[in-house]
């Protein structure tokens, strides 16, 4: 029995249909593919236009302010097109594909800068504005099909819930190696300090990569055909659903707090390890190593909680370890105390990596039972529509280091530029995931998927029921007296 809440999500009476054959690590190492080229984008694109090219922040703020908004509006096209795509080859595979082949084309010439256009204030911005954009829309297109797949191929949490781990094992693996190992790849093996040459020719092996992956997970999945009877969704009589789905406002605000939390962390380390610590860029990839390396063993262990205590029970209990991670950030002064300090934040993070997707596919489950349809690429992509938005977040909390710290660019610091990325690195995530955790607090979740034999509709009403009754926190939106099924 889970220890954790369950309320009223509509299941079908009989177990859940769902598609045979694909594997879980098959599915799971696609995590990899699309995680490379991406992370490389959120981890190194303000060091490369800002530091190296001399773009300036506060243009670099405006241009990122509108990626976070087109990023926001494509995710529900995107995954409205994918719920009503009928092919041979089926719904999600399409789209993988060619988000695929797009996706290595946009990241390549993101961090391939012309010399005439790098000369030239105007037509590097333009360049940034364009390539940030479509790099974004190809990562959209790819993303609102991989993540609605999770709950379409794997109908029971366990099982989910193996599944997820091994995509986020090989989200961790590709985060060694797009930020980890970035720093001395692109200025020590592949380039030199102080030239953005390298980063072009690590988004060439980087992109190639990513599609090979992407392209061998593609032709491993096995959809549901049963799926394909199923109504076609209709865009503004679903959107109007998922908006009047109280689930889909607080789930979505805490994913879109974590999410802004990390990629703030994922922009900004670099210029942390510089400024702050006064570190190099091996000193960078020493710190980035270790916390990734300790947030994949303590992968397993969250999984292990999960398993014990449920999904909900363990992200609520994730989310607060995450925002207090970030507290011993401030204080770090070298390598050293920043290594400590980021053991604190990788013990949060692969938390609610082990935890999130499996919250977000509940909801996605009780949309699907209620309406008689699925539609999780159009679902997800409402989620990050809030998620996403992050971008607005990131630009504002950059244009504040030039408006607080009178840091612009690598060539214009500012009087200290390391008290500026302290802030940026340390106090705005804190921030963001203490308002997430105590939005986690008031939200009663939909009921697991269960296993097949695990019981009848009455147990599991009953042990859901038994549940909640011991949860304090449960019955904080009246809806303790709604009847629940398993």
């Amino acid at each position: 029995m889970e220890a954790e809440d369950a309320v009223d999500a509509p299941q079908a009476g009989s177990p859940p249909r769902g598609a045979r054959g694909t594997s879980p690590l098959r599915y799971g190492v696609g995590m990899f593919g699309t995680s490379l080229p991406i992370n490389l984008v959120k981890g190194s694109m303000l060091y490369v236009y800002v530091e190296l090219l001399g773009l300036d922040a506060v243009v670099y703020a405006t241009v990122y302010a509108v990626y976070g908004v087109l990023d926001a509006l494509d995710n529900p096209v995107f995954g409205y097109l994918s719920d009503r795509t009928r092919s041979r080859w089926g719904r999600r595979r399409p789209y993988l594909v060619v988000g695929a082949l797009v996706l290595t084309v946009t990241t390549v010439a993101l961090f391939t800068v012309p010399g005439a256009v790098a000369d030239s204030a105007v037509g590097l911005a333009v360049w940034f504005a364009v390539f940030a954009i479509t790099t974004e829309m190809a990562d959209s297109l790819i993303n609102a099909s991989y993540g609605a797949l999770l709950p379409e191929l794997f109908t029971h949490e366990r099982r989910r819930a193996t599944a997820n781990a091994v995509r986020q094992g090989a989200q961790l693996v590709a985060l060694v190696v797009a930020l980890a190992l970035t720093p001395v790849l692109a200025r020590n093996v592949l380039g030199t300090e102080g030239s953005a040459v390298g980063y072009g020719r690590l988004a060439i092996i980087f992109g190639v990569v990513s599609a090979a992956v992407i392209l061998w997970t593609a032709l491993g999945v096995r959809e549901d055909p049963a799926l394909d009877a199923e109504p076609k969704p209709r865009f503004f009589r679903s959107v109007g659903q998922i908006l009047s789905t109280a689930h889909f406002w607080t789930v979505g605000l805490v994913n879109a707090c974590y999410g802004a939390a990390m990629a703030l962390v994922l922009g900004g380390l670099q210029l942390y390890v510089a400024h702050t610590l006064g570190g190099s860029a091996l000193d960078a990839s020493i710190l980035q190593l270790v916390v990734i390396a300790v947030s994949i063993g303590m992968l397993s262990v969250w999984a292990a909680v999960v398993r014990r205590k449920g999904a909900a029970w363990t992200w609520r209990l994730a989310l607060p370890v995450a925002a207090v991670g970030f507290v011993p950030l401030y204080f770090a002064t070298d390598l050293v105390t920043g290594i400590l300090a980021g053991l604190a934040v990788a013990v949060g993070y692969s938390g609610v990596l082990a935890t999130n997707d499996l919250v977000i596919a509940r909801v996605l489950d009780a949309d699907a039972a209620q309406h008689g349809t699925h539609r999780s690429g159009l679902f997800l992509a409402a989620f990050g529509v809030l998620g996403r938005l992050n971008g607005l977040l990131t630009a504002a909390a950059l244009a504040s280091l030039a408006l607080w710290f009178g840091y612009r660019s690598g060539a214009d610091p500012g009087p200290d530029p390391g008290q500026a990325f302290r802030v940026y690195l340390s106090v705005y995530p804190l921030v963001l995931l203490t308002i997430g955790t105590v939005v986690s607090r008031f939200i009663r979740l939909p009921a697991a998927p269960q296993d097949t034999g695990a019981g009848t509709p009455a147990a599991g009403e009953a042990a859901a029921d038994e549940l909640a009754a011991d949860d304090p926190a449960a019955d904080d939106d009246g809806a303790g007296s709604r009847p629940v099924t398993r």
